[in-house]
């Protein structure tokens, strides 16, 4: 088996060095939404879609330009690579997977990828990392590098440059060491019920410094804008939100380990998570109702991380050789486990649940694991999720066999 995992590292970076990667990812922003404004030009223009090696004649011509005489002092492979991801989302947009793309603005995921092995050298014995344009710039080892590596993304967050080091490694396809399956209904108030009657406490990482991030922003926003003071205010904030997003990082990755070290099959709900999250503010015509109530239900769903939970536990049953079913979610609450009664009168309340025909009473996210775990297993065993319908396309592809790369600091 094939595996793609990376590693990251917080880089060391002196002031010339921090000075050049803010330089170069500003480069490969700037030639990123050039070419998505000459793209949208060309389609009001009934023009054809330009492809990545037409496109690329253009950033020779713009390397060149004596409007842009800086862009020959940034690496070109980077460069090049921006017209990459223009391409793969303009392919993701036809594909109906992501949106339109979207002009890239500064201070925003400032990041740039040298795609070459040739082109960069890691020396762990030192801990360095010798870049194009850059020369060696040191970072903290935190564990061995398994496998080749295959490129290496820098990245800014807040204050710190991190690199993130994809490597490929040939394994032996992994074998199951559990035997046994497992039902997950996620939630709010517990993050995971599994049919087996456990559950797992939400961390509410946001909840937890949701205060103390207010006030450093109104602090942020008292400040001149783009001034020192502005800078320095902006950092802070960036150091708090960093913090959040690590927590949350840590917990997840604990949680999905465990799961999927201990269960040969997960089953899990089919959750659209952005349209669960989306906004009840409706338009000016059709003002939405309650809009501050589902806010604050939406920020406590994004809180949990549906998606990156499920993300996570896709690739790592892959890697221990399990499996993952995704089913559909409607009526798993409502759904009585014992003679299959289906009605919205059994829940009672969010926590509890008793069916109206046969009169039996549990906790309502454990029925609603229950009932994972049976749609899981017949979809499994004749291809059916219990709606009467072929469900095929439910088996969790295990496309994504790349481990997301921590940060170590």
């Amino acid at each position: 088996m094939q595996r793609l995992q990376a590693f990251k590292f917080q880089l060391l970076p002196n002031g010339a060095q921090q000075r050049d990667m803010r330089r170069f990812a500003g480069s490969c922003r700037f030639v990123y939404n050039k070419a998505l404004a000459l793209q949208q030009s060309n389609h009001e223009a009934d023009g054809k879609f330009i492809g990545y090696v037409a496109m690329a004649k253009h950033l020779t011509d713009w390397r060149h330009s004596s409007e842009t005489p800086w862009l020959k002092e940034a690496p070109c492979h980077p460069l090049q690579h921006a017209l990459k991801d223009l391409e793969r989302a303009y392919k993701n947009f036809f594909a109906k997977r992501a949106d339109f793309p979207r002009f890239k603005r500064k201070g925003r995921g400032e990041s740039f990828r040298y795609p070459d092995p040739k082109q960069f050298e890691i020396d762990q014995a030192n801990s360095r990392i010798k870049l194009p344009k850059l020369g060696w710039i040191r970072y903290r080892n935190s564990r061995d590098i398994a496998g080749v590596a295959r490129n290496i993304t820098l990245s800014e967050s807040g204050d710190r440059w991190f690199a993130s080091i994809q490597t490929e490694r040939e394994l032996p396809q992994p074998v199951p060491t559990a035997t046994t399956a497992i039902g997950i209904d996620v939630g709010i108030a517990r993050f995971a019920t599994l049919s087996d009657g456990s559950f797992i406490a939400p961390l509410n990482s946001f909840k937890q410094d949701q205060r103390r991030l207010a006030r450093y922003q109104r602090r942020m926003a008292r400040k001149v804008k783009f001034s020192n003071n502005w800078k320095k205010a902006k950092t802070k904030v960036q150091k708090i939100h960093r913090a959040i997003a690590n927590a949350r990082k840590d917990f997840l990755h604990k949680t999905t380990t465990t799961i999927c070290q201990n269960h040969a099959l997960v089953c899990i709900e089919d959750l659209q998570v952005k349209n669960i999250s989306r906004s009840a503010k409706g338009s000016s015509e059709q003002p939405g109702q309650r809009v501050r109530q589902k806010a604050g239900l939406n920020r406590c769903i994004l809180d949990q991380g549906w998606a990156e939970f499920r993300r996570q536990l896709a690739y790592k049953m892959d890697w221990s050789g399990g499996m993952l079913l995704a089913v559909p979610a409607h009526h798993t609450s409502q759904t009585c486990p014992c003679c299959g009664h289906v009605a919205p009168e059994n829940r009672r309340t969010q926590q509890q649940f008793q069916c109206v025909a046969c009169g039996h009473r549990a906790h309502a996210d454990e029925v609603g694991a229950i009932n994972v775990l049976e749609r899981g297993q017949r979809l499994l065993a004749c291809g059916e999720d219990g709606s009467g319908r072929s469900r095929k396309t439910a088996v969790q592809p295990a496309s994504v066999k790349q481990e997301p790369a921590e940060a170590t600091t």
